[in-house]
């Protein structure tokens, strides 16, 4: 059965799934509103440490502020409403919830949030990345020993990026790389919360307007985001991550199978089979045609000329040999398709993609000189953004990775785009989230 025919016949049973959202930001929200309309799915409680703000975001999605009055979780459950407050952990431990939704954004959060599901036979479905590049592989195994599905969320690059490597894979196709496209410069390395919104075509006034926040803005414009993203990639499909970290290459959409084909065949890859990012401008800021700004694409190679000759007759992008092929998607809609997450994981048992093994980091690297006795303020901050590295060259380094570099005091200087190593810096080795990366970095090494 398709899983719309599965929802509508849990919700012809009268037992819908029962989900719990922790952290209702944008990408929480934003799903929020599809979830109130989905056949067969209860959003039984929403954690947030800001619970007005949790109200608003469910005011704003179409619940009625009647059926956000629940006094506990299990009565929310019993009586189809939904509970609101600010204990994530006691959400994730209800045993009348059966999926939770993480969407904090918050590495540290994210790791105990997926610990708890693990710990009560809960499915997860990780909408933090940053939790993800962090630690996901050894979060994945837990939550399945747990007896639950670790699943990224759909409609997030990650998730949409690996169906389409998945989609390859299954019909028979080598993958010579696959990815998301961006809007980058090499200068935005150096924004800063306060000069983002001039590289935006945002103004500080309109921002403030829609509340935007300025530190996510920051690392998605000065590539941390996308590291983050192709991290995650890396770990649940097995490309590589590229030696020499994410080229950015402006590209347009039916460009790809030229530019993202090995350098022996006059491409820009080190080598098939990796992941990578392409710009929607040109290094004098001009816009590339056909871009993939918003979009994401798998380049595939032909293994005999009747292949590539069937690529040309269905009118597949090629490059000059007609050898390498692309497909993508031009638009993902964050939050808006998590709900195929929610419904594959727990209807069907399935993830929408789920990290495997350790093969790429993303570690904190200067964004400017940085002294002794600084204060690292992690992604998106005045101090470090993120690099896409190769997890073996992350472990030779001993690299700080950026989910571990805020509010965490710099011991020696760090030279402007010089990685933070660990010596670099006075990190809390019995802080929950630094022993379970640990953790990650002993079995999946």
């Amino acid at each position: 059965m398709t899983l719309s025919a599965l929802l509508a016949q849990r919700e012809a049973d009268g037992r819908p799934i029962r989900v719990g959202l922790v952290g209702a930001g944008k990408l929480g929200g934003t799903w929020l509103a599809q979830a109130r309309r989905t056949p067969g799915v209860h959003v039984v409680a929403v954690a947030d440490l800001r619970p007005d703000h949790a109200r608003l975001a469910l005011a704003r999605a179409g619940f009625a502020a009647e059926r956000c009055a629940a006094d506990d979780v299990s009565e929310a459950a019993r009586l189809g409403t939904t509970w609101v407050g600010e204990d994530a952990v006691s959400v994730v431990r209800a045993p009348e919830i059966e999926i939770v939704v993480e969407a904090t954004g918050s590495p540290a959060a994210g790791v105990r949030h997926a610990l708890a599901c693990a710990a009560t036979a809960k499915s997860l479905v990780m909408a933090n990345a940053e939790a993800d590049a962090l630690a996901g592989p050894l979060l994945a195994e837990r939550v399945r020993q747990g007896g639950g599905v670790y699943s990224l969320a759909n409609g997030d690059q990650p998730a949409l990026v690996c169906a389409l490597v998945d989609w390859a894979r299954a019909s028979g196709f080598d993958v010579v790389a696959a990815g998301k496209g961006t809007r980058f410069l090499p200068r935005f390395r150096r924004s800063t919360p306060e000069t983002v919104w001039a590289d935006t075509g945002v103004t500080p006034e309109q921002a403030a307007a829609a509340g935007l926040n300025a530190r996510r803005y920051n690392a998605v414009l000065d590539g941390t985001k996308s590291a983050v993203e192709m991290a995650i990639v890396a770990n649940a499909t097995g490309l590589d991550a590229p030696p020499n970290g994410l080229g950015f290459h402006p590209c347009g959409a039916r460009e790809l199978p030229r530019v993202l084909r090995p350098e022996a065949d006059g491409g820009v890859l080190a080598r098939a089979g990796q992941v990578e990012v392409v710009s929607s401008i040109e290094r004098d800021g001009a816009p590339v045609p056909d871009d993939l700004r918003h979009g994401v694409f798998v380049v595939i190679a032909a293994s005999s000329r009747h292949v590539a000759t069937a690529f040309g007759e269905h009118g597949v992008a090629t490059d000059d040999s007609g050898r390498y092929a692309a497909l993508w998607r031009p638009a993902h809609l964050a939050g808006l398709e998590l709900g195929v997450s929610v419904a594959s994981a727990a209807l069907r048992g399935e993830s929408t993609g789920e990290p495997v093994a350790w093969r790429a980091d993303v570690i904190a690297v200067a964004r400017r000189d940085l002294a002794p006795g600084a204060q690292l303020d992690g992604e998106g901050g005045y101090a470090v953004y993120g690099r896409l590295v190769p997890a073996e060259v992350s472990r030779r380094l001993r690299a700080l990775p950026i989910g571990l570099a805020t509010g965490v005091p710099l011991v020696r200087a760090v030279a402007a785009d010089a990685p933070v190593t660990l010596a670099d810096v006075a990190l809390d080795e019995d802080a929950e989230v630094v022993r379970v990366r640990r953790e990650m970095e002993l079995l999946f090494g």
